[in-house]
């Protein structure tokens, strides 16, 4: 959300350590398919597993231009503040990567763009300069998508080009807040919105009934008031032809679940019929903390409903029996937390107001402590507290003034410690190719929001060499769940070396890694998680290697070995 990064700013800024790695992964596969009846190609096949997903976070307008002709709209000419207007990106330039199979050789399984929904028409100045909508969270019209970031056709070809590459899609859902009042963008009428008082965030109160910040209208959630559609609305979908055709479907759908007519009632439906309508995996709930949590426990509700419809309509192109995924966006929620949100009067369970997934602004902390240290508190709180849950790990995002890694002098290190800790990885765009963080001239927020930097990957060798370390660690990653949703478990600490064990089903995943070794001849004990004799491949070299007396020997230029069972 753009308005959150003066709050975020005052997240802890204890300064970061620095640490040089050598490091070295050893992995073994063991896939168990004696008790089953499946083929074994059936029982060997890699399932999708939420818990041990690799996301890849973009922001839409930010990561490729796939449409120039789409560029300007509602007359968005105006001189902005430094990156804070619309620079092309768009959902075609997000399908021409799928295309080009960038997504696959970083290992990403599950893709989360930034709102698409029609933006309000005009900017307005933050004090940093006009800016306009370009974010996606500063909603006018939650029906129909932005023509800036493309078309309802393009969003439908994304989603399919996605599933056939067994990628999933997640939408990012505002639910808390409308578009800025503009000159051209009216303000919604007041028994939807609040117009103040300004959010102190002292209290649960003084998080959720209030705005963000000055001319950030508040979606009033808390409320059961039935309430009529804004007139600009009416208006405007006359306009465009189909305002019989959104009524008719509002009354149906409040018709079939009985729900007050309320504002937030509205605005689930609106949202999830893209999942009815395109088919789409999970949504990133914005802004969670600041709404009624009630209203998400009725948005996934809904979800599912809409998942369920969309797979009995389209039963061909079913990906598997996985459930619609939700994930919250609670800043200041950490990991150590376990459930809970502690607003300081209140305390708030989010997992079990609709989400399977809470982001951890934890992770980028904990990552400046030793390998150890990180692995084995994710596994626990995991594995116990927060069992049938999960957590999306990340080190920058569009909106942490904090980033790990400011300044990008680590990201061999960030790619190692975010794609081998236990949780869902979140790959901000630009993290696995070193996008610069700091941008000269850019004022709070757009410094992180800088167009990708695709020339870099084209024609640095630096970048290059960066982006093969991610590469190789996503790649790993996705084809090994127990890495993010397994059981941690420390072998030895010179070298260091541990286990990851995960099964689901008929399928098995054990897994082996030892970091922190020299480049050149290395040994390690894989004591009984691999049998003797068993012939491994490194996936890093090539090299084929095998077990010999509990022990593997390789000698590579490489200082990391990712072995896998020999297929």
């Amino acid at each position: 959300m753009t308005y959150m990064f003066q709050e975020k700013q005052s997240f802890n800024t204890e300064k970061m350590k620095k640490y040089s790695i050598p490091l070295l992964l050893l992995t073994m596969t063991i896939l168990n398919s004696c008790s089953s009846t499946k083929t074994v190609a059936e029982s060997n096949k890699t399932p999708f597993v939420w818990e041990g997903a690799n996301v890849y976070f973009l922001m839409t307008d930010r990561f490729n231009n796939g449409d120039t002709s789409n560029d300007i709209n509602f007359n968005r000419t105006k001189t902005t503040g430094k990156l804070r207007g619309f620079e092309g990106g768009d959902i075609k330039g997000i399908s021409q990567k799928i295309d080009e199979g960038y997504f696959d050789k970083l290992g990403i399984n599950a893709i989360w763009f930034t709102p698409v929904v029609e933006q309000i028409h005009d900017g307005v100045d933050e004090g940093t300069g006009l800016s306009y909508g370009f974010h996606g969270y500063w909603a006018k019209d939650w029906t129909n998508l932005d023509p800036n970031f493309g078309t309802k056709e393009d969003l439908a070809a994304l989603v399919q080009k996605a599933h056939a590459n067994g990628i999933r899609i997640i939408l990012d859902g505002v639910i808390n807040h409308t578009g800025p009042v503009t000159a051209e963008d009216t303000v919604w009428p007041n028994d939807w919105v609040r117009t103040g008082p300004t959010c102190d965030y002292k209290s649960f109160e003084n998080t959720t009934a209030c705005t963000l910040v000055a001319n950030l209208p508040d979606v009033k959630t808390e409320s059961n008031q039935a309430v009529t559609l804004p007139p600009f609305l009416i208006e405007k979908w006359k306009k465009e032809g189909r305002y019989e055709q959104e009524m008719k479907e509002l009354d149906a759908f409040f018709a079939r679940t009985g729900y007050p007519i309320a504002p937030k009632y509205y605005i689930i439906k609106w949202l999830t019929d893209y999942i009815a309508d395109y088919g789409i995996d999970g949504y990133r709930g914005d802004t969670v903390k600041h709404t009624d949590e009630t209203v998400w426990a009725d948005f996934k509700t809904q979800c599912d409903y809409a998942f369920a419809t969309w797979k009995k309509k389209n039963p061909t192109k079913i990906l598997d029996n996985n459930a619609f995924y939700t994930i919250a966006e609670v800043y200041n929620y950490g990991i150590s937390g376990g459930q809970d949100f502690d607003f300081g009067d209140k305390k708030i369970n989010y997992f079990k107001n609709g989400f399977n997934n809470i982001i951890n602004f934890e992770f980028k902390w904990d990552a400046q402590k030793d390998y150890e240290f990180i692995f084995s508190k994710y596994s626990n709180k995991l594995n116990n507290d927060l069992k049938g849950y999960s957590v999306l790990n990340y080190l920058s995002s569009h909106d942490d003034g904090g980033p790990f890694d400011a300044n990008r002098t680590k990201t061999i290190e960030s790619g190692t410690k975010l794609l081998l800790s236990p949780g869902l990885s979140q790959v901000y765009y630009g993290d696995e190719s070193a996008r610069s963080l700091v941008v000269e001239g850019t004022q709070g927020d757009a410094t992180l929001r800088s167009f990708m930097n695709w020339e870099a990957i084209k024609s640095n060798p630096e970048t290059q060499k960066t982006l093969l370390h991610w590469q190789k660690l996503g790649q790993f990653r996705k084809n090994h769940p127990s890495v993010g949703a397994g059981i941690h478990k420390q072998i030895s600490t010179q070298p260091y070396v541990f286990s990851r064990t995960f099964s689901k089903g008929d399928y098995m995943d054990s897994v082996v890694l030892a970091l922190d070794l020299a480049v050149g001849l290395k040994q390690i004990s894989v004591g009984s998680i691999f049998a003797n004799g068993t012939l491994l491949k490194d996936a890093y070299s090539s090299t084929e290697v095998r077990v010999v007396n509990g022990k593997v020997t390789i000698d590579t230029e490489f200082d990391i070995v990712l072995l896998e069972l020999k297929k």
